[in-house]
Formats: structure tokens, C-alpha cells, sequence
């Protein structure tokens, strides 16, 4: 037999035989696992016997209760009386403003494209119709109304035109026609009280 240098590792070992299954599985069955028993195993004592245990305490009547209760109520109620959100707007501040934006919509739209003043009146306009929308979007009493939901509308979409686009680019016919409609059915809404 050669002689192996200490530096080399041992061959390895001989491939082994699988296990027949006879000597895997054992020769017993396995015994059933005991039982687990609860620690409460006392019997639960009938109404009677508890109730003879128990000292006897006057027990509050349901009439007793909703009398205090509703007494309670009803009191907190006249403490505390019901008051408007913070953020709620007057009608008569929702008209002046959507008339504003009604107007920076108009005069914006309405501008020539080589006018140089055309960056700063849609960055306004932006600014004014972001903070309308920002106050008035949350006003439950508003939503249904038809000046807001044109009006809206417009913004949206004079909004996405300069987002999309950029300031100095024109809004196209259709969609200027389309952005006055909506501004005017909204000015006329809101004549009406809408």
C-alpha cells in the first residue's frame, strides 16, 4: 500500500447498505398516552346552593339603572352643547371664494401663450384653487352641491393640463370650452345658492 501524505484528507468511507424496513419499524405498538385531566374538576354548584352561599345584596333594579343612565345622558348633553366643526365655512365665504377662483380660472385660461406673466398666473392660480380645494373638499354639506362639483371639475382638470404640460403650454379648444362650461354652470349655481 502507498504511503498518503499527511496533507492530504482520508479517502472517504465505503458507500453504506439502506436499512431493511423490518429493523425501521419497531416490533411493539406503541402504548396509548394516559389521559390529560383538568385541575377544576369539582362539580359546578346548582343556583340554589349559590345563591344560599352568597350574602344577600340588594340587587339594582334595570328601572333603577336606565333612570340614572338616561338622567346622565341627558345632563352631559345640556353641559356640552353641540358645536360646529372649526373648519366649517359660512355660505356666504364659500360663494366669495369659489367666485375668486371662478375669476383666476377665467383670466388664466384666458391669457396669451407669449405673455410673460403667464408662469405667475398659473403658479396663483395653482396656489388659490389648491387651498379652495383643501378647505372646501372636506365639507360634508358642500359635496352635493352642483356649483362644487363643476367647479371642482374645472380645477381638476386646468390643474392636470399645467401639471402635465407645464405653464407656458396652451390648454387646447376642447378642453378650454369644456373648462369655461363648467365654470359658468358653476357661477350660475352658485347665483342660485347651489
Amino acid at each position: 500500500m502507498p504511503k498518503l501524505s499527511p496533507s492530504l484528507p482520508p479517502p472517504p468511507p465505503p458507500p453504506q447498505t439502506m436499512a431493511s424496513p423490518t429493523l425501521i419499524t419497531p416490533a411493539t405498538t406503541p402504548k396509548p398516552l394516559p389521559l390529560i385531566k383538568s385541575r377544576h374538576t369539582a362539580t359546578a354548584p346548582t343556583a340554589a346552593a349559590a345563591k344560599a352561599a352568597l350574602p344577600s345584596a340588594p340587587q339594582p333594579r334595570r328601572r333603577e339603572f336606565l333612570s340614572i343612565a338616561s338622567a346622565s345622558i341627558l345632563s352631559a348633553g345640556l353641559i356640552s352643547p353641540v358645536v360646529a366643526p372649526a373648519l366649517a365655512a359660512s355660505d356666504e365665504e364659500y360663494v366669495k371664494e369659489t367666485e375668486e377662483v371662478i375669476n383666476k380660472v377665467r383670466s388664466t385660461i384666458g391669457m396669451d401663450k407669449n405673455d410673460p406673466s403667464v408662469a405667475d398666473a398659473v403658479a396663483t392660480l395653482r396656489e388659490t384653487s389648491n387651498s379652495w380645494v383643501a378647505k372646501y373638499r372636506r365639507e360634508k354639506a358642500l359635496l352635493g352641491r352642483a356649483s362644487f362639483r363643476d367647479i371642482y371639475s374645472a380645477i381638476n382638470a386646468v390643474s392636470g393640463h399645467y401639471i402635465s404640460f407645464g405653464p407656458t403650454v396652451p390648454i387646447p379648444a376642447k378642453r378650454r370650452a369644456r373648462i369655461l362650461e363648467e365654470v359658468e354652470t358653476a357661477e350660475k349655481a352658485l347665483l342660485r345658492g347651489r
